[in-house]
């Protein structure tokens, strides 16, 4: 267990997910509501789609607003980031936008698509083992003097990704939004701002039932922190942080309404029918709040949003995934 922190002072707030939308309009895109005519009656489903983003998720919008802010002295040095993949994608195509040398610490088991992905926008990775992904960035700092660029913990990230809630509570008033968990960064930043719009909106939280460090802190009231061995365990590879982070925990108990999980029985399902029915590839990442929509045992709600994260899947397991019956 760990630690954490009793005051609430830096939570992040409506007004500065407002100037991080402000700030990052000519870098993201604004992503619509699709209604799904396959949801269940009485009970309508809309996708927001943030797998359209140029580089196929929302972390896009959080890295954005973070290098957005930095100085001259630090666009110069450089920075690091360590990801999956989804975070070193946004980091390494947001830094070549705004003239940024960028340097991308990733597991090595990490899908080659993703790999692939950050050294196309131009980044430098660094391949270590999953229990040195969040170590070595540090080492980097130390050495080079770099910028870092976290992938959750940190306000600018959390205010980055809250533009998430800004567009779907502007857009629709729904009785619940459904956010996919890992770190924590992007729940918190929708809760905080679907709560200050639409405050009779519940916000729920999902993830794999393989990687449910997030579950079982929400529940007891504690960060906890689960071994890199159990969370690898899922194919949601976006999804296999082994902890909330220390800010986002402290949004998760103020903003949100429950974090439930999901099987991975589920989330392939979930996969085929996004893929089948509303013609989005999506990564198993971005299908657990789908696969919570038809799977799960959840509050009633007339209007459910799902945001859709990612679509970054390697082709050959989407092709798996499609091909089950």
């Amino acid at each position: 267990m760990t630690a954490i922190p009793t005051a609430s002072s830096s939570l992040v707030t409506l007004s500065d997910i407002q100037a991080a939308a402000a700030r990052i309009r000519d870098l993201v895109v604004r992503t619509p509501l699709l209604p799904c005519v396959w949801g269940e009656a009485g009970r309508q489903l809309w996708l927001k789609p943030e797998s359209l983003q140029a580089t196929g998720a929302f972390k896009l919008r959080g890295a954005s607003n973070a290098l957005a802010q930095l100085d001259a002295e630090q666009r110069a040095r450089g920075v690091v980031a360590q990801s999956s993949g989804n975070h070193a994608q946004a980091v390494a195509y947001a830094a070549a936008r705004l003239g940024i040398r960028a340097t991308i610490v990733m597991p090595d088991t990490t899908p080659a698509v993703k790999l692939e992905a950050t050294r196309g926008f131009g980044a430098e990775v660094v391949i270590v083992p999953p229990a040195e992904r969040d170590i070595r960035p540090l080492e980097l700092v130390a050495e080079h003097g770099y910028a870092h660029i976290p992938p959750y913990d940190d306000a600018r990230i959390i205010a980055g990704q809250g533009t998430v809630g800004l567009e779907i509570a502007s857009d629709l008033s729904p009785d619940l939004v459904l956010v996919p968990v890992s770190g924590g960064g992007l729940i918190s930043g929708v809760a905080t701002a679907i709560k200050a719009l639409s405050p009779r909106t519940r916000v729920i939280g999902v993830e794999p039932e393989l990687a449910a460090d997030a579950v079982e802190s929400f529940r007891s009231g504690k960060r906890v922190t689960w071994t890199p061995e159990q969370t690898y365990r899922t194919i949601a590879d976006g999804l296999r942080t082994t902890s909330v982070g220390v800010l986002p925990f402290e949004h998760l108990r103020r903003y949100v309404d429950d974090v439930i999980t999901v099987s991975e029985e589920q989330i392939v399902e979930a996969t085929r029918i996004l893929g089948r029915k509303s013609r989005l590839v999506v990564e198993p990442s971005g299908a657990v709040t789908t696969a919570a929509y038809l799977f799960a045992d959840l509050p009633p709600a007339a209007t459910t949003v799902a945001i859709v994260s990612g679509g970054n899947v390697d082709p050959a397991k989407y092709l798996e995934y499609l091909g089950g019956q």
